[in-house]
């Protein structure tokens, strides 16, 4: 089940263009049952892995630009730490509900903004002044999010690199994920280094998805992937309203749960 999961996130990658971080950690909790402490370290392990296939090919083509991504990482590199210290102050110890929240959130704007590039193709007029201080300083909040839900940096640093910078579209897209690898680089080192992943589901995750890649890449001309990119946003924007709706209902149930507990307590004192 674990190589199949694997192979279809890699697959369904290959073909749409959409994040790993933004599919892998959901699926892990809600197909695998996979433990939200457990999950989010595995998933950007699995999603380090994917990006170090694709970002050497953006360097060999010179389609990232080093002086913007210095400027992304002052900010996206104390941001992704700040995200792991929440995560492990919230998501790893029970406190699901923030982190169900956060990530509905993410998953729903990411898909939402697949779904206006779709019907609102970006144009690219090259006279942008790049605002450095603008894009450093969003960048701590894209990256926090990163380190707490494993998913954000895609569609997020792109939005921010096409309204700020000056850069092409090869260019912002090369820059992003470099950014995106550099995040998901850091952040999967610090959720290791306290134990937050499965190494053994990692394996086969990595076994699957290198056979989704090649199954991917060689379908993907063959398909209509702008539609399927459609339909998948459409999807993913179900999946994260799902999240952020039992994000609601576990914080009711916790709110529910407080007079009762109180009421043992008295009963018990008295």
């Amino acid at each position: 089940m674990e190589v199949a999961l694997g192979f279809l996130i890699a697959f369904v990658i290959a073909i749409t263009g959409v994040g790993a971080g933004t599919i892998t950690a959901p699926l892990l909790i809600l197909v695998l049952h996979v433990p939200v402490a457990i999950s989010v370290g595995t998933a950007l392990a699995y999603s380090t892995i994917v990006k170090a296939v694709v970002v050497p090919v953006q360097i060999i083509r010179k389609q990232v630009d080093w002086r913007v991504l210095g400027i992304m990482l002052l900010g996206g590199l104390p941001g992704v730490v700040a995200g792991c210290l929440l995560f492990r102050r919230y998501a790893a110890v029970g406190s699901h509900a923030a982190f169900y929240a956060v990530l509905g959130l993410i998953i729903v704007f990411s898909a939402a903004w697949h779904l206006y590039r779709h019907f609102r193709p970006h144009s690219f007029s090259g006279e942008r002044k790049t605002r450095r201080w603008a894009i450093a300083g969003l960048m701590f909040p894209i990256a926090a999010e990163v380190g707490f839900a494993s998913s954000g940096a895609g569609a997020m640093g792109t939005l921010v690199l096409m309204g700020l910078s000056s850069l092409d579209a090869a260019k912002v897209v090369g820059t992003d994920l470099a950014f995106a690898f550099c995040m998901t680089l850091t952040g999967s080192g610090l959720h290791l280094a306290s134990g937050s992943f499965d190494s053994a589901l990692l394996v086969k995750l990595i076994v699957g998805g290198v056979l989704g890649a090649v199954a991917g890449s060689w379908v993907a001309p063959r398909v209509p992937s702008r539609q399927l990119r459609l339909a998948l946003s459409v999807g993913l924007v179900l999946l994260g309203m799902g999240f952020c709706y039992r994000a609601v209902t576990m914080h009711a149930a916790g709110h529910a749960a407080r007079p009762d507990q109180f009421a043992v307590r008295v009963s018990a004192g008295q």
